[in-house]
């Protein structure tokens, strides 16, 4: 049998060329439901190279949060290292996790067993930042879908840390609509809302997904049924995982499914096209009854005044094309191939 080996060559200098045009992302998760559908979203985007994913506390306990992402590298069937993080905010008291949204594991009480090949690395979230950012200077995007103590733990040990990341695109924040834990407060941002602050006012590029984009993006049962139809393994998991969801939005009022929240933010990633952004300093309200407040101040004056003096520029989404946004995730999870439980 004759090698071609000129034709092999240029195979592998194209795989090498597509490699290279991969956007690196860290994804950092508090991994409940919606964190589970952004792993996956972002492993069956061809346009993402996950170099690891961070967890920390919030939808279910560090313990939880980490296993679930091991979990999913597992049905994934890839070796993507999960480094466990923060269990409690940087100031606040140490809460219990949302597991009135999420189950008392994460993953709305779906059982599963973990293979012994699948283990945390032995390094906090903040030292695996920093280390990435150093072997990939100016390449890696952090996708913080879940509370932003990792990222501020990271900074405070390595403040040059932003000359060497390329931005942060995270889910979090309501800028112009209500919140979904106070009146004015969305999850993420709630849930350690010193870090927030500390990361928006850290001299990166920042887009934020927030509240404003996200609820207008609902994945119904007949999404999950078609996913289910073309893709039986990866829709049947997306069900099992998603009935304790559709229970808690219906308890509401929500009754036409859930918001993709934390996928929204790889989508981002991959279609921006889709999204409406706008800019301004943010800060976030950390005392009083606004505690986890977005506040953003486009009109330039504000920056010149007290606390938005010299606050750099966030990027946050206030209008997104929800019809594409929901038509991709469905294709794309009808492409993408688990491992059997």
């Amino acid at each position: 049998m004759k090698l071609c080996y000129p034709l092999l060559l240029l195979c592998a200098l194209l795989l090498s060329c597509i490699a290279q045009g991969k956007e690196k992302i860290i994804i950092d998760a508090d991994v409940g439901i919606d964190d589970a559908m952004a792993i996956l979203l972002a492993h069956a985007s061809p346009e993402l190279e996950t170099l690891g994913i961070t967890t920390t506390f919030g939808n279910a306990t560090i313990e939880n949060s980490t296993r679930n992402a091991l979990y999913l590298t597992q049905r994934l069937g890839v070796t993507t290292p999960v480094i466990p993080g923060a269990r409690k905010p940087l100031v606040l008291p140490e809460g219990p996790p949302t597991d009135f949204v999420h189950g008392g594991n994460g993953l709305g009480n779906v059982e599963f067993k973990l293979s012994d090949v699948q283990k945390p690395k032995a390094l906090t979230a903040a030292q695996f930042i920093i280390e990435q950012s150093h072997r990939h200077p100016g390449e890696i995007t952090l996708v913080p879908v879940g509370r932003m103590t990792n990222l501020a733990l990271a900074l405070a040990l390595d403040p040059t840390l932003p000359q060497r990341i390329k931005r942060v695109v995270m889910m979090g924040g309501a800028f112009t609509v209500p919140g979904n834990v106070t009146p004015v407060a969305e999850a993420n941002i709630i849930g350690d809302p010193d870090a927030a602050d500390i990361v928006f006012g850290a001299g990166w590029p920042v887009v934020a997904i927030g509240l404003d984009v996200t609820t207008q993006v609902v994945i119904s049962p007949k999404h999950l049924a078609a996913i289910t139809k073309a893709n039986p393994v990866t829709g049947e998991f997306l069900t099992a995982i998603s009935d304790f969801y559709l229970a808690f939005y219906r308890s509401t009022g929500v009754t036409e499914g859930f918001f993709l929240h934390d996928p929204a933010a790889v989508l981002y990633l991959t279609h921006p096209e889709l999204f409406t952004l706008t800019s301004g300093p943010v800060r976030v309200a950390t005392q009083g009854i606004a505690t986890g407040q977005t506040i953003a101040a486009p009109q330039s004056q504000w920056a010149r005044d007290g606390d938005w003096q010299d606050v750099p520029h966030s990027q946050y989404a206030v209008a997104v094309d929800h019809k594409k946004a929901v038509k991709i995730f469905n294709q794309r999870m009808q492409a993408l191939q688990l491992d059997p439980p």
